[in-house]
């Protein structure tokens, strides 16, 4: 699946969480706050379903989830291997 279709798919799950923040901006979602656990919970869902890739207690850390760049850098990665 090539990075755009990729980036495309995680925007739609992150507009379904909250269509208030703007995606392509945002660098600090874990770190400022602005997703809590139930999102977390839930992206990672939908990131299965979605993509078919499993997200280990490995890669949940902050830098994997606070930006719409570093979801897709992980989503590429897991896709891979």
């Amino acid at each position: 699946m090539k990075t755009e279709k990729i980036k495309e798919v995680i925007e739609n799950i992150l507009l379904e969480l909250h269509d208030d923040l703007d995606y392509r901006k945002e660098q600090r979602l874990v770190d400022d706050k602005l997703f809590d656990s139930f999102d977390l919970v839930t992206l990672v869902a939908e990131l299965g379903m979605e993509l078919g890739i499993d997200v280990t207690a490995q890669d949940f850390v902050p830098e994997n989830f606070n930006s719409l760049e570093a979801l897709t850098a992980m989503a590429e990665r897991l896709m891979e291997g």
